[in-house]
């Protein structure tokens, strides 16, 4: 299942891995994004087949998005009758499929699992406790969420840690995506600039937050230009606005391109998971614009610094970066191959393999989750 442009580079791993080996898999896309600079271009870019089905679910509420793709996916999976229904992430699109396969029968994995920021303000955080908890089988990217998972009481068998798919498909791509000259065609010089990505509703939909954002940025931009590529729903939001002198706006990119913009930038700024880990593994400082972070793992052995919405923390950590003097190292299995360990599990199940008939009893505990230093810090009381 595939539903939002990070999924789409979370998937392909997996589903090549898959197919290397004979597994019969289909390609669920639930339309969840649907604009072509967010979606097609993905696949194009990405050599990812058409998928076999298209839900084109659109965009709504986070009640809306979650029931229409419940609606669609419900009848497709009785009429599939996969042994298996494999969903990543955490956005809408993966806990609605999980919810209407843990309904249905089949095995529930989840890759990217056990990732926790602790802020339940972040629909993402629902989307990913409910998620793991709905699953047979978790895929944990990294060390600190393999810890969280065994935290909550998941057993032993359930979990699995493979790495991070998405450095699967960053790796494979980077040469082709610097070789396509997009800095030169934006006129900037490798480390003469840094990246910019908003898209999240705390930073984009509330107007004074992102004015003050704005600002900010402004004021990094008088001694680094800055390069804005701007989300669908950034650009909404901007209407009408007059972005600050050295603050550039560009249309959405392709992901080749982006994540060339990425490795030859000074520094990136950023509210997104994905770019905190692709930063962390081509050694580019970065500055994350919210209150925490899932991925602490990027701020123990990566390049990443969670300054929030405060102008000094932003400033003082931009500084920092534009220093230098990281010694970032790469987590442990982010190499390339996280999509043949999640394969190797799958394919073990084998086709004839019984479908579950009962699933483990959780306790609901009180949770932990990273705080913005990647420390541990008090949560709300979660399914375990």
């Amino acid at each position: 299942m595939a539903g939002a442009r990070p999924n789409f580079m979370k998937v392909k791993p997996v589903l090549d891995a898959l197919e290397r080996r004979g597994a019969e898999t289909v390609l669920v896309h639930t339309g969840q994004h649907y604009d072509p600079a967010m979606s097609e271009v993905f696949f194009h870019e990405l050599g990812l087949r058409a998928p076999d089905h298209y839900l084109g679910v659109g965009s709504g509420t986070q009640a809306e998005t979650t029931a229409r793709v419940m609606t669609a996916f419900e009848p497709l999976v009785e009429r599939l009758q996969a042994t298996t229904v494999v969903v990543v992430g955490d956005v809408n699109s993966t806990l609605a499929c999980a919810l209407v396969a843990a309904k249905a029968g089949p095995y529930v994995a989840h890759v990217e699992a056990g990732l926790r920021s602790g802020d339940w303000a972040m629909p993402e955080e629902v989307n990913r406790v409910v998620t793991d908890r709905l699953s047979d089988l978790l895929f944990a990217p990294s060390a600190d969420a393999l810890a969280n998972l065994q935290a909550e009481g998941y057993r032993p068998d359930q979990v699995h840690l493979v790495g991070n798919v998405m450095v699967d498909t960053l790796l494979a791509n980077l040469g082709r995506a610097q070789a396509r000259g997009v800095l030169e065609r934006l006129g900037v010089a490798p480390k003469g600039y840094g990246l910019v990505t908003l898209h999240r509703p705390s930073n984009v939909d509330d107007a004074p937050a992102l004015s003050s954002l704005l600002a900010v940025l402004g004021q990094v931009a008088r001694h680094c230009p800055l390069v804005f590529p701007v989300h669908p729903r950034t650009a909404k939001a901007l209407a009408g606005t007059e972005l600050p002198t050295g603050l550039r706006a560009v249309e959405p990119l392709g992901y080749l391109d982006f994540i060339a913009l990425e490795a030859s930038a000074a520094v990136v700024f950023t509210d997104s998971g994905g770019v905190q880990e692709e930063t962390t593994v081509l050694g580019v400082p970065c500055v994350t614009l919210r209150d925490s972070t899932e991925r602490p793992v990027t701020v123990s052995e990566g390049t990443n610094t969670v300054a929030g919405h405060d102008p000094e923390r932003i400033l003082e950590a931009a500084a920092r970066a534009l220093e230098g003097g990281f010694a970032p190292r790469r987590p442990a299995l982010w190499d390339g191959h996280a999509g043949e360990r999640i394969a190797d599990v799958l394919v073990a199940l084998g086709p004839g393999h019984p479908r579950p008939t009962q699933r483990p009893a959780c306790p609901v505990q009180s949770a932990t989750g990273p705080g913005p230093d990647g420390a541990s810090q008090p949560g709300r009381a979660e399914l375990r």
